[in-house]
């Protein structure tokens, strides 16, 4: 418990003290920020494979009400990383007012896929579940994460309660396809998806060996007989179909881990599908690591991306 509470006052500290390049004039200074956010760590959302499984919810105290809210999934390969190292990540969104639910999941040396993904969709249904006591507005609750996390972001957002990855949810259960009479579970719905460098199609990387994401993508997938099978189920590029909430992609086009052309191939089934979406390239971009003012745009394209589909309004 001690260390927890160390690696977390760890996090915030850098939260605190990082340098934005991205605060406009609408956003909140720092010193807003710091003073008017209060941090509820480590909540646990799911137990599954013996491991409690836990969130941390960001909300500010000046905001009454629901309130648009933001899930937050960090990358690291599937493999690796972990929420209190990524809290940087949604710093430009603390300036915007948002409430934040950064989410942990089994990592790959704990379960296999889908695990990953059976968890950010419980992540989401204990959103849905927990909106009045934590004033999340279900009506705007946008997804992000960066490389494994935006693959996650984008699979959690995309999938239907049909494929089943939500049967180990605490709370109302998926009611199997055999089963007769009304559920009273809601319809997991998002506002948005802002994917940084997301892996679109897992099964692509599969056997793509070091160099790339390939290498992670073996470690998560693991070598099941079922595991092409597994790959396809968790890959975006699958669950692509009208009616999807608006997409907006980070990618650099000479990023080695995970292939540009990972990016093209989503915007390119989004478009055919009718679903608003927007491919940012970063010229000369590799795996993340963007300069201030690359960020600094990125920032302007994903605010106006937002408020044209009426996102956290």
């Amino acid at each position: 418990m001690k260390l927890t509470i160390i690696r977390f006052a760890l996090s915030i500290s850098v939260l605190i003290y990082s340098v934005s390049g991205f605060a406009q004039t609408e956003s909140r200074s720092f010193v807003d920020v710091t003073s008017t956010y209060s941090v509820i760590p480590n909540l646990i959302y799911q137990r599954a494979g013996g491991v409690d499984l836990k969130l941390d919810v960001y909300r500010p105290r000046d905001v009454d009400g629901a309130n648009k809210t933001l899930m937050h999934i960090h990358g690291g390969g599937w493999t690796n990383g972990s929420k209190e190292a990524s809290s940087v990540n949604f710093l430009p969104y603390l300036e915007m007012g948002w409430t934040i639910v950064n989410v942990a999941y089994r990592l790959a040396d704990v379960a296999h896929a889908p695990g990953a993904v059976e968890d950010t969709r419980c992540a989401l249904r204990w959103i849905y579940r927990n909106a009045d006591r934590y004033g999340f507005d279900k009506k705007n609750i946008v997804l992000t994460g960066n490389s494994a996390g935006g693959h996650l972001a984008l699979i959690t957002g995309m999938l239907t309660s049909d494929v089943g990855m939500e049967r180990q949810c605490p709370g109302d259960r998926m009611r199997s396809t055999w089963d007769i009479g009304p559920t009273n579970m809601e319809t997991l719905q998002v506002a948005a998806i802002v994917n940084w460098y997301g892996i679109t199609n897992v099964t692509d990387l599969l056997n793509n060996g070091p160099g790339t994401s390939g290498n992670f993508t073996e470690a998560w997938i693991g070598s099941s007989p079922n595991r092409v099978a597994t790959a396809a189920r968790v890959s975006p590029i699958n669950h692509v179909r009208e009616n999807l909430p608006p997409i907006i992609t980070i990618h650099g086009d000479v990023d080695t881990i995970v292939p540009h052309s990972q990016g093209v191939l989503l915007h390119e089934a989004l478009n055919r599908a009718g679903v608003p979406n927007e491919l940012i390239t970063i010229q000369g971009g590799g795996h993340g690591g963007f300069s201030a003012t690359q960020m600094a745009n990125i920032y302007d394209e994903i605010r106006d991306f937002l408020k044209e589909h009426e996102v956290g309004n």
